[in-house]
């Protein structure tokens, strides 16, 4: 992008134009300046879209996991370490840097690992307008470190109405599968715990 000085930011013909087109003045003016601030500081503008990015997949990966919890868990509690979802979200924005649309041209694959198998909880299409170039498959983990037998206790069914659900623990470790479509090459395999 080159900026040169024959252009006005924050000329006041475009903003009364955003303003007829009855767009707020305050959302107009912290538009302006955010890019007024990316036209400024160039190499920071990466690590704030990367950030804002990294964010939004971390958002989509809990909505999956609320979404999934009374529909294909059965459950009334989804239990997530801290920022487990930030976590893969960045392994995956890693996975996508080198892919030609990159985030964008990725289908995602959610699913949980228990006991008797894998269910597969969601499949998100990041950007539907982009042909896909690679798949990911996320694996949450489900911890099982003295916690079922904690569940075995408060679901005998004596204590509690049958209404009482369990609760699910995920486990801080997860398992991304990075799948090229159009290519031979083998598959990356990131297996955190």
């Amino acid at each position: 992008m080159v900026a040169t000085s024959t252009i006005q930011t924050k000329s006041s013909d475009y903003i009364k134009e955003l303003v007829d087109r009855r767009y707020d003045h305050d959302c107009i003016d912290k538009e302006l300046d955010f890019w007024d601030h990316c036209l400024a500081e160039p190499e920071r503008t990466g690590e704030v879209t990367e950030d804002i990015t990294c964010q939004q997949l971390a958002k989509i990966f809990e909505n999956s996991l609320s979404q999934a919890k009374k529909t294909i868990l059965h459950c009334s509690y989804v239990l997530v370490p801290e920022k487990l979802t930030q976590r893969i979200a960045g392994e995956v924005l890693q996975l996508a840097a080198c892919e030609p649309c990159g985030l964008r041209g990725c289908i995602l694959y959610v699913h949980l690992e228990m006991e008797n198998g894998c269910k597969r909880l969601e499949r998100i299409v990041y950007d539907a307008t982009v042909v896909p170039t690679f798949e990911v498959t996320l694996v949450f983990k489900q911890d099982g470190t003295a916690w079922t037998s904690l569940q075995d206790f408060l679901f005998m069914g004596t204590c509690f109405a049958p209404t009482f659900r369990r609760i699910l623990k995920l486990s801080s470790g997860f398992r991304l599968v990075k799948k090229k479509l159009y290519c031979s090459s083998p598959g990356t395999i990131v297996d955190e715990g």
